[in-house]
């Protein structure tokens, strides 16, 4: 199967997904992009820098979990995270 993203482990449980094809690097570019522009939306209209986070939160938050979407269904699935049936 052709992955876009592959899981790089960090901790104990935690996962990080990085492109590791065209098709991964332009969703994370597209995605990228689209952050910086909705940001600097929200920063011209703001008047305080607690108004710009507290506006931009949720929008950061929203395409966070779209990316997480994309990268658990389009990547590898971590092998850390299969459990072993014949240890249990």
């Amino acid at each position: 199967m052709n992955y876009w993203f592959k899981p790089k482990r960090f901790w104990k449980w935690f996962a990080f997904y990085y492109p590791v094809n065209l098709k991964g690097w332009i969703v994370t570019i597209v995605l990228f992009v689209f952050a910086v522009l909705i940001f600097c939306r929200i920063d011209s209209t703001s008047h305080s820098v607690s108004d710009t986070l507290f506006s931009f939160a949720p929008w950061i938050i929203g395409l966070m979990l779209i990316y997480d979407l994309l990268c658990f269904r389009t990547g590898e699935y971590p092998s850390w995270w299969r459990r072993d049936i014949m240890r249990n």
